[in-house]
């Protein structure tokens, strides 16, 4: 009968790691487990105290530090994988999870599965030929060299990359492979994982090309199982059921999608959100279940690609059924600067930055300027941004790799301060009031539009008050939305009152707000 050495990558949730290693062991299957170095000290003491004594799992000999689309996910795989085969030698199949991962059928029913196919199931589609690449760099993953991390040294990973294009400095991928990408969500058979490591140990020439290429995890299991196992003996799927929004965001399950999950012909799902407490529950119960009989639809993707393809019904989309308890998450903080001089509340996040080290993204909903990283697209434009408000945000805290960040909004958006107000993460709001001289107005005026260079004084001076009065009306909407969480610097406030309301706002120490508050070009218009 098939035995299971999962390798478990993961960086967080020390208590849902020790939960899922036990759960996974209790059936009589092995844990692998890297992981991150990057995480705390304390966690990883947590798990090995939990875990040490227990004969089916084992960790990795070296930890890592992982980045996205860098060498070390890969580096991090191997080092989990490597420790299992030597730990765990009853271990016919190897199959790849993460800490948000959850079984979706039974231990028996995972095992009679793989027992009834002596095959490899790993994504494996011809790198150049397929449509798996959707958006962004393409073969330019493999044939230029990326040696830095393209989220925490943007300028570096892209000047590297311009460079070596002007100098026409690409390389050749190693004649013998045939380049394939897929997910990198995979299950092995002994066999296969056994070849594997004698060919890189012997074959030190793909090592060094794999090692800086962009995002090798889609790309270096799947390309050396199909060079080394026979096509009939490989499935290019995956067993762990996951959906992708058009711009590359992981679709999140929740609470009331256990029977759509267990449905579906896979034996993992992943992502299950943080807060589907409930169903977390019930799919950690399954997998030790006996006898369970599940009648296989498969009908989650195609729901999902006739979902999208609805539309929207004026400003909202149609129901989706994997959004029915879309959040920002619980543990997250969304921190809301409303100003209408957009350069005060630039000026003010950049000092954000600085001083308290919290990121900020300016007037991303409302200038299509506004710098972004590559998102899959979703950044290109301010119709998108909007669209897919919820989608961006959570790429945005993805991409800085925190639970805290500040954004810009224009005082006009109370439908977006009102929609992410009402979500389970902590939101706060910083409206700034500034004052607003008739020639700030008159510039605003022909800002929009309501006024030219040529437009006679006489009619600017009558617009005035109308304008005036406009910005007022938007303070007003704001006060009578009853934020629960609102502070409100002045530009006319004294240092105090305006650092009681940043320390509020950004919850920092009383002396972190001050620097940013005391800041005097603030307000220079």
């Amino acid at each position: 009968m098939a035995k299971i050495a999962f390798i478990l990558l993961t960086h967080k949730d020390p208590a849902g790691v020790i939960a899922q290693a036990e759960r996974l062991t209790a059936t009589g299957d092995f844990v692998s487990i890297h992981f991150d170095a990057r995480a705390k000290p304390a966690d990883y003491a947590q798990i090995r105290a939990a875990l040490d004594k227990n004969p089916s799992v084992t960790f990795a000999r070296r930890r890592l530090k992982c980045g996205w689309g860098e060498w070390s996910l890969v580096g991090a795989t191997l080092e989990a994988l490597r420790a299992a085969v030597a730990a765990f030698p009853r271990a016919t199949h190897f199959y790849m999870l993460s800490g948000d991962c959850m079984p979706i059928k039974t231990a028996e029913y995972a095992h009679e599965y793989l027992d009834a196919d002596d095959v490899d199931y790993i994504e494996s589609f011809d790198f150049f030929t397929s449509d798996w690449i959707k958006t962004g760099m393409k073969e330019e993953r493999l044939i230029y060299r990326h040696w830095f991390n393209e989220r925490k040294h943007k300028w570096l990973f892209y000047t590297s990359y311009e460079w070596q294009q002007k100098l026409g400095l690409r390389r050749k991928v190693p004649e013998d492979l045939q380049m394939m990408i897929g997910s990198q969500w995979w299950c092995l058979r002994r066999r296969t994982v056994e070849w594997l490591l004698d060919f890189i140990n012997q074959r030190r020439d793909v090592m060094r090309f794999f090692r800086s290429t962009w995002i090798p995890d889609e790309t270096f299991f799947q390309t050396l199982v199909r060079h080394l196992v026979p096509e009939a003996e490989i499935r290019a799927r995956t067993l762990t059921f996951l959906m992708f929004s058009d711009y590359g965001m992981p679709l999140t399950f929740y609470n009331d999608q256990y029977d759509l999950l267990l449905s579906q012909d896979y034996l993992f799902a992943r992502k299950i959100s943080a807060e589907a407490k409930d169903l977390k529950q019930r799919l950690g119960a399954l997998w030790s279940a006996k006898g369970q009989q599940f009648s296989i639809s498969n009908e989650g993707r195609s729901l999902f690609s006739f979902l999208t393809g609805r539309g929207r019904v004026g400003r909202r989309f149609a129901p989706r059924f994997w959004e029915t308890e879309s959040s920002l998450g619980r543990e997250r903080e969304l921190m809301m600067v409303v100003c209408k001089k957009w350069h005060v509340a630039k000026r003010l996040v950049e000092r954000v930055r600085q001083v308290a080290q919290v990121p900020a993204v300016e007037y991303l909903f409302h200038e299509a300027a506004c710098p972004l990283p590559d998102l899959g697209g979703l950044q290109s434009s301010v119709e998108k941004r909007n669209r897919h408000r919820r989608a961006l945000m959570h790429m945005l805290y993805d991409y800085h790799a925190t639970n805290r960040l500040v954004i810009c909004l224009d005082p006009s958006a109370i439908e977006l301060m009102q929609d992410f107000t009402s979500d389970r993460a902590q939101v706060r709001l910083l409206e700034i009031e500034c004052d607003f001289t008739d020639d700030y107005l008159l510039g605003h005026a022909r800002r929009v539009g309501l006024a030219g260079e040529n437009t006679p004084r006489e009619v600017s001076d009558r617009l005035l008050p109308t304008i005036r009065y406009d910005l007022k009306f938007e303070s007003d909407r704001i006060r009578e939305a009853h934020f629960t969480s609102l502070y409100r610097m002045r530009e006319s406030a004294d240092l105090a009152e305006n650092t009681r309301a940043l320390a509020g706002f950004l919850a920092v120490p009383a002396e972190v707000a001050q620097e940013i508050a005391a800041t005097d070009y603030l307000f220079i218009d």
